[in-house]
């Protein structure tokens, strides 16, 4: 598998996986998440294609996407109470639905583990939602642990 950053002619891929990652949401938080949406519009992947800050890297078979992971750079730097660092925050991470098991999304995580290191980033952080186990379950496995946990409260 060829991992790279994403291009335009990625999108229509990158959608189909877009749907099935918001589909997960929906049905485990139908409260929060829209049935049949996606993330971002086609302008908004544009946008963050073209975007340093924000890489989108896929993992190729076939010359197709069968994974994604969405990144941010994130940076605290002269805040009074944090340390100066540069984290690389993986702000979605999915593979194609019938390809998950082969071992892509860990390839994919190894890859970002291995690009946040080169551009001198402390750590890498993501958020999972609770109404998906198996991703919890995946991330453990990848070595990631708990650095904070979001609670609410429904009114």
């Amino acid at each position: 598998m060829e991992i790279r950053r994403a291009r335009q002619c990625d999108v229509e891929d990158i959608n189909k996986l877009l749907y099935q990652v918001h589909r997960v949401h929906s049905e485990g938080r139908p409260d929060i998440f829209r049935p049949g949406n996606k993330k971002y519009t086609d302008e908004e992947l544009t946008e963050i294609i073209q975007d340093d800050k924000r890489p989108i890297f896929v993992g190729m078979l076939d010359d197709h996407v069968a994974g994604y992971a969405f990144c941010v750079f994130q940076e605290h730097v002269g805040e009074r109470s944090l340390s100066d660092i540069r984290t690389l925050y993986i702000d979605d991470l999915c593979v194609e639905e019938k390809l998950r098991g082969k071992h892509i999304g860990k390839q994919l995580y190894e890859y970002v583990l291995g690009f946040a290191k080169e551009q001198g980033c402390y750590n890498v952080t993501l958020n999972v939602w609770a109404c998906n186990p198996s991703a919890m379950k995946f991330y453990e496995s990848c070595g990631l642990s708990v650095q904070k946990i979001g609670m609410e409260k429904i009114l």
